[in-house]
């Protein structure tokens, strides 16, 4: 059965948006773009909340920038052919190798670890990640933990009543003191 993942920057108060909205602390050196491309490599489908979606449009036309450097031209490469499903109750299209999709998030879900297929699925966007939460569809969570204190802002892990416990199965430090850490959810049977 495929995975469902969760995996984004967050500040070491546990924020992926400062309060002001700005996320530049998180922009990536050459080693963690390279851990980005690696892991978009292994996915089957992304799932998007409108905000991510709309800040990941940019990778949509990104390669046909002549100046970009080869490892950002690859990530634009990738991201393009990899299969997106935009969850959006605002949106009337969307562009791209996308689907639009107004709500089923646990049916979504079900429906694509069904289908024959290779790859995670991601899911992306603080929103739509705190409902995949909710209802205990996320497997994996990775943390790419900057050295930054924001102070507030849109959390990473959402925040509701549930005890989740994980087992650590990668940790890495990079050079730019980023701490990248890779839980697998553990499911108890009774």
């Amino acid at each position: 059965m495929r995975s469902v993942t969760y995996s984004l920057n967050v500040s070491l108060d546990g924020y992926i948006v400062g309060p002001d909205g700005d996320f530049g602390w998180t922009e990536p050196d050459e080693e963690l773009f390279r851990l980005a491309t690696d892991e978009i490599r292994g996915l089957g489908v992304h799932l998007l909340g409108r905000r991510l979606y709309e800040t990941m449009l940019y990778w949509e036309t990104a390669d046909e920038d002549p100046a970009l450097g080869f490892s950002t031209s690859e990530f634009a490469e990738i991201w393009k052919q990899l299969p997106k499903v935009v969850f959006s109750t605002t949106l009337s299209a969307v562009q791209g190798n996308a689907r639009l999709v107004s709500g089923g998030l646990a049916e979504e879900v079900r429906r694509l670890r069904a289908e024959p297929g290779e790859g995670d699925i991601a899911i992306g966007g603080a929103a739509l990640a705190a409902e995949a939460a909710a209802l205990d569809l996320i497997d994996e969570y990775r943390v790419r933990v900057h050295p930054v204190l924001v102070g507030g802002g849109v959390p990473y892990f959402p925040r509701h009543e549930r005890r989740v416990d994980l087992d650590l199965v990668e940790s890495r430090t990079f050079d730019s003191k980023v701490v990248y850490l890779r839980y697998r959810v553990t499911r108890r049977t009774a």
